[in-house]
Protein backbone atom coordinates (compact mmCIF):
# COMPACT_ATOMS: atom_id res chain seq x y z
CA UNK A 1 0.00 0.00 0.00
CA UNK A 2 1.14 3.28 -1.10
CA UNK A 3 2.38 5.57 1.84
CA UNK A 4 0.60 8.17 2.98
CA UNK A 5 2.20 11.73 1.95
CA UNK A 6 3.50 14.14 5.24
CA UNK A 7 1.68 16.66 6.07
CA UNK A 8 4.58 18.68 7.29
CA UNK A 9 7.89 19.04 5.35
CA UNK A 10 10.41 16.56 5.21
CA UNK A 11 13.06 16.37 7.36
CA UNK A 12 15.40 18.34 5.10
CA UNK A 13 13.48 20.99 4.38
CA UNK A 14 12.08 21.67 8.20
CA UNK A 15 16.29 20.84 9.38
CA UNK A 16 17.07 23.90 6.77
CA UNK A 17 14.45 25.95 7.44
CA UNK A 18 14.68 25.85 11.24
CA UNK A 19 18.87 26.30 11.05
CA UNK A 20 18.06 29.33 9.14
CA UNK A 21 15.55 31.08 10.93
CA UNK A 22 17.23 30.66 14.19
CA UNK A 23 20.15 31.80 12.68
CA UNK A 24 19.03 35.35 11.71
CA UNK A 25 17.00 35.41 14.97
CA UNK A 26 19.61 34.12 17.53
CA UNK A 27 22.90 33.05 15.94
CA UNK A 28 23.50 36.49 13.96
CA UNK A 29 22.81 38.86 17.01
CA UNK A 30 24.72 36.89 19.68
CA UNK A 31 27.35 36.17 17.43
CA UNK A 32 27.81 40.18 16.16
CA UNK A 33 27.78 41.02 20.12
CA UNK A 34 30.73 38.93 20.72
CA UNK A 35 32.72 39.85 17.90
CA UNK A 36 32.10 43.64 18.84
CA UNK A 37 33.19 43.05 22.49
CA UNK A 38 36.35 40.47 20.83
CA UNK A 39 38.21 43.27 20.28
CA UNK A 40 38.77 44.31 24.02
CA UNK A 41 40.17 41.14 24.39
CA UNK A 42 39.54 38.04 27.32
CA UNK A 43 41.49 40.66 29.74
CA UNK A 44 39.14 43.83 28.84
CA UNK A 45 35.93 42.10 28.86
CA UNK A 46 36.87 40.29 32.53
CA UNK A 47 38.09 43.97 33.45
CA UNK A 48 34.87 45.20 32.70
CA UNK A 49 33.10 42.58 34.26
CA UNK A 50 35.05 42.81 37.55
CA UNK A 51 34.46 46.29 38.39
CA UNK A 52 33.11 47.20 41.50
CA UNK A 53 29.77 48.42 40.10
CA UNK A 54 29.48 45.65 37.40
CA UNK A 55 29.95 43.05 40.01
CA UNK A 56 27.25 44.31 42.75
CA UNK A 57 24.76 44.52 39.55
CA UNK A 58 25.99 41.25 38.48
CA UNK A 59 24.78 40.15 42.20
CA UNK A 60 21.44 41.64 42.23
CA UNK A 61 20.65 40.69 38.84
CA UNK A 62 21.07 37.06 39.65
CA UNK A 63 20.60 37.32 43.08
CA UNK A 64 17.02 38.49 42.88
CA UNK A 65 16.48 36.33 39.62
CA UNK A 66 17.38 33.14 41.44
CA UNK A 67 15.10 34.33 44.35
CA UNK A 68 12.40 35.23 42.48
CA UNK A 69 12.37 31.82 40.52
CA UNK A 70 12.80 30.00 43.72
CA UNK A 71 9.58 31.31 45.49
CA UNK A 72 7.90 31.03 42.00
CA UNK A 73 8.52 27.25 41.65
CA UNK A 74 7.07 26.57 45.13
CA UNK A 75 4.20 29.11 45.55
CA UNK A 76 3.57 28.06 41.23
CA UNK A 77 3.08 25.07 42.59
CA UNK A 78 0.38 25.36 45.11
CA UNK A 79 -1.34 27.81 42.67
CA UNK A 80 -1.44 25.11 39.54
CA UNK A 81 -2.12 22.63 42.27
CA UNK A 82 -5.49 24.78 43.10
CA UNK A 83 -6.71 25.27 39.95
CA UNK A 84 -6.08 21.50 38.41
CA UNK A 85 -7.55 20.20 42.01
CA UNK A 86 -11.01 22.00 43.45
CA UNK A 87 -13.50 23.97 42.21
CA UNK A 88 -14.13 26.37 43.72
CA UNK A 89 -16.77 29.76 42.73
CA UNK A 90 -14.36 32.65 40.52
CA UNK A 91 -11.89 29.71 39.86
CA UNK A 92 -12.32 31.18 35.52
CA UNK A 93 -11.19 34.50 37.01
CA UNK A 94 -8.67 33.50 38.92
CA UNK A 95 -6.85 30.96 36.48
CA UNK A 96 -6.78 34.05 34.21
CA UNK A 97 -5.34 36.32 36.68
CA UNK A 98 -2.48 33.94 36.20
CA UNK A 99 -2.15 35.12 32.72
CA UNK A 100 -2.20 38.93 33.53
CA UNK A 101 1.37 39.52 33.73
CA UNK A 102 1.63 38.31 30.38
CA UNK A 103 -0.78 40.87 28.58
CA UNK A 104 0.20 43.64 31.10
CA UNK A 105 3.17 45.79 30.02
CA UNK A 106 6.16 45.62 32.35
CA UNK A 107 6.54 49.19 32.81
CA UNK A 108 2.95 49.57 34.14
CA UNK A 109 3.55 46.52 36.25
CA UNK A 110 6.50 48.73 37.68
CA UNK A 111 4.62 51.47 38.46
CA UNK A 112 1.80 49.75 39.86
CA UNK A 113 3.87 47.34 42.27
CA UNK A 114 5.84 50.80 43.26
CA UNK A 115 2.68 52.75 43.83
CA UNK A 116 1.86 49.91 46.02
CA UNK A 117 5.09 49.35 47.86
CA UNK A 118 5.75 52.75 48.05
CA UNK A 119 6.55 54.43 51.69
CA UNK A 120 2.91 55.82 51.31
CA UNK A 121 1.58 53.32 49.13
CA UNK A 122 -1.88 50.97 49.93
CA UNK A 123 0.25 48.08 51.28
CA UNK A 124 4.14 50.03 51.79
CA UNK A 125 2.72 51.90 54.21
CA UNK A 126 1.60 48.69 56.57
CA UNK A 127 4.99 47.07 55.86
CA UNK A 128 7.47 50.32 56.95
CA UNK A 129 6.31 50.17 60.97
CA UNK A 130 7.79 46.44 60.83
CA UNK A 131 10.96 47.85 59.54
CA UNK A 132 10.22 46.32 55.72
CA UNK A 133 10.94 48.45 52.64
CA UNK A 134 10.42 47.29 49.78
CA UNK A 135 9.92 49.96 47.02
CA UNK A 136 13.64 51.14 45.90
CA UNK A 137 15.60 48.16 47.78
CA UNK A 138 16.22 45.19 45.90
CA UNK A 139 13.01 43.22 47.87
CA UNK A 140 11.62 45.35 45.48
CA UNK A 141 13.24 44.10 42.68
CA UNK A 142 12.06 40.30 44.25
CA UNK A 143 8.55 41.56 44.21
CA UNK A 144 8.57 42.61 40.62
CA UNK A 145 10.37 39.54 39.16
CA UNK A 146 8.05 37.23 41.03
CA UNK A 147 5.07 38.76 39.82
CA UNK A 148 6.67 39.03 36.17
CA UNK A 149 8.16 34.96 36.15
CA UNK A 150 4.52 33.41 38.03
CA UNK A 151 2.80 32.69 34.82
CA UNK A 152 5.86 30.80 33.59
CA UNK A 153 5.91 27.91 36.65
CA UNK A 154 1.72 27.70 36.61
CA UNK A 155 1.17 27.36 32.99
CA UNK A 156 4.50 24.74 32.06
CA UNK A 157 2.95 22.62 35.44
CA UNK A 158 -1.03 22.70 35.04
CA UNK A 159 -0.90 20.01 32.23
CA UNK A 160 1.63 17.83 33.81
CA UNK A 161 -1.11 17.85 36.72
CA UNK A 162 -4.28 17.65 35.24
CA UNK A 163 -2.03 14.28 33.29
CA UNK A 164 -1.75 12.42 37.15
CA UNK A 165 -4.99 10.20 37.83
CA UNK A 166 -6.60 10.71 41.19
CA UNK A 167 -7.32 6.89 41.47
CA UNK A 168 -3.37 6.60 41.73
CA UNK A 169 -3.80 8.82 44.88
CA UNK A 170 -6.47 6.98 46.08
CA UNK A 171 -5.09 4.04 45.62
CA UNK A 172 -1.91 4.79 47.61
CA UNK A 173 -4.21 5.59 50.36
CA UNK A 174 -6.22 2.68 50.49
CA UNK A 175 -2.79 0.34 50.95
CA UNK A 176 -1.93 2.86 53.85
CA UNK A 177 0.49 5.91 52.51
CA UNK A 178 -0.19 8.94 54.39
CA UNK A 179 -0.61 12.20 52.36
CA UNK A 180 3.04 12.87 52.89
CA UNK A 181 4.33 9.85 51.20
CA UNK A 182 1.75 9.83 48.36
CA UNK A 183 3.07 13.58 47.56
CA UNK A 184 6.55 13.23 48.01
CA UNK A 185 7.02 9.92 46.18
CA UNK A 186 4.30 9.39 43.38
CA UNK A 187 3.20 13.11 42.69
CA UNK A 188 6.66 15.20 43.25
CA UNK A 189 8.22 12.95 41.20
CA UNK A 190 5.67 13.14 38.26
CA UNK A 191 6.05 16.95 38.51
CA UNK A 192 10.05 17.47 39.31
CA UNK A 193 11.05 17.85 35.35
CA UNK A 194 7.94 20.30 34.69
CA UNK A 195 8.75 22.09 37.93
CA UNK A 196 12.36 22.54 37.35
CA UNK A 197 11.42 23.22 33.21
CA UNK A 198 9.08 26.20 34.38
CA UNK A 199 11.84 27.36 37.04
CA UNK A 200 14.44 27.73 34.02
CA UNK A 201 11.58 29.71 32.20
CA UNK A 202 11.32 32.17 35.01
CA UNK A 203 14.95 32.16 36.12
CA UNK A 204 15.82 33.33 32.24
CA UNK A 205 12.87 36.01 32.16
CA UNK A 206 14.00 37.34 35.29
CA UNK A 207 17.18 37.90 34.46
CA UNK A 208 16.46 39.82 31.32
CA UNK A 209 13.89 41.81 33.26
CA UNK A 210 14.12 45.63 32.55
CA UNK A 211 11.19 47.58 32.65
CA UNK A 212 9.21 46.18 35.86
CA UNK A 213 12.42 46.63 37.40
CA UNK A 214 13.58 49.78 36.77
CA UNK A 215 11.04 51.82 38.77
CA UNK A 216 10.86 49.75 41.69
CA UNK A 217 14.61 49.03 42.52
CA UNK A 218 15.78 52.72 43.04
CA UNK A 219 18.49 51.85 40.43
CA UNK A 220 21.09 52.72 43.42
CA UNK A 221 24.75 51.80 42.46
CA UNK A 222 26.48 48.85 44.32
CA UNK A 223 22.83 48.51 46.24
CA UNK A 224 20.21 48.22 44.00
CA UNK A 225 21.60 48.49 40.11
CA UNK A 226 20.76 45.78 37.75
CA UNK A 227 23.09 44.90 35.31
CA UNK A 228 20.84 45.73 32.42
CA UNK A 229 20.00 49.53 33.35
CA UNK A 230 24.01 49.45 33.64
CA UNK A 231 24.28 48.14 30.46
CA UNK A 232 22.05 51.18 29.36
CA UNK A 233 23.65 53.69 31.19
CA UNK A 234 26.34 52.91 28.82
CA UNK A 235 25.12 53.09 25.89
CA UNK A 236 24.10 56.22 26.55
CA UNK A 237 27.48 57.08 26.95
CA UNK A 238 28.71 55.52 24.06
CA UNK A 239 30.26 52.87 25.35
CA UNK A 240 29.25 50.55 23.47
CA UNK A 241 32.41 47.96 23.59
CA UNK A 242 31.48 47.93 27.75
CA UNK A 243 28.03 47.76 26.60
CA UNK A 244 28.38 44.63 24.88
CA UNK A 245 31.38 43.02 27.42
CA UNK A 246 28.97 42.92 29.77
CA UNK A 247 26.43 41.37 27.89
CA UNK A 248 28.42 38.96 26.60
CA UNK A 249 29.41 37.85 30.32
CA UNK A 250 25.89 37.85 31.34
CA UNK A 251 25.10 35.32 27.78
CA UNK A 252 28.00 33.34 29.51
CA UNK A 253 26.27 33.37 32.82
CA UNK A 254 22.79 32.51 32.18
CA UNK A 255 23.85 29.85 29.75
CA UNK A 256 26.07 27.79 31.84
CA UNK A 257 23.08 28.20 34.48
CA UNK A 258 20.17 27.09 32.13
CA UNK A 259 22.56 24.45 30.93
CA UNK A 260 23.13 23.13 34.78
CA UNK A 261 18.96 23.81 35.05
CA UNK A 262 18.68 21.38 32.13
CA UNK A 263 21.08 18.68 32.51
CA UNK A 264 19.43 18.33 35.46
CA UNK A 265 16.45 17.90 34.19
CA UNK A 266 17.44 15.81 31.91
CA UNK A 267 18.49 13.76 34.87
CA UNK A 268 15.00 14.04 36.79
CA UNK A 269 13.23 12.71 33.19
CA UNK A 270 15.43 9.48 32.94
CA UNK A 271 14.77 8.37 36.42
CA UNK A 272 12.51 5.36 37.67
CA UNK A 273 9.02 6.36 37.26
CA UNK A 274 7.59 6.81 40.52
CA UNK A 275 7.21 3.62 42.72
CA UNK A 276 3.84 1.83 42.18
CA UNK A 277 1.25 3.15 45.27
CA UNK A 278 1.98 -0.68 46.93
CA UNK A 279 5.46 0.20 47.32
CA UNK A 280 4.77 3.69 48.86
CA UNK A 281 2.48 2.13 51.44
CA UNK A 282 4.34 -1.05 52.39
CA UNK A 283 7.92 -0.28 51.50
CA UNK A 284 8.45 -3.73 49.41
CA UNK A 285 10.21 -3.65 46.11
CA UNK A 286 8.15 -4.48 42.94
CA UNK A 287 9.23 -8.22 41.56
Amino acid sequence: MKASRPVLPGFGLALGYTLVYLSLLILLPLGGMVLKSAHLGLAGILEIATDERALASLRVTFGTSLLAATLNAGFGLVVAWILVRYPFPGKRFVDALVDLPFALPTAVAGITLTTLYAGNGWLGRWLEPFGIKVAYTPLGIVVALTFITLPFVVRTLQPVLEDIEAEVEEAAASLGASRWQTFVKIIFPTVFPALLTGFALAFARAIGEYGSVIFIAGNLPLISEITPLLIISKLEQYDVAGATALAVVMLALSFVLLLGINLLQWWAANRHRPTEPLNVAAGTESP
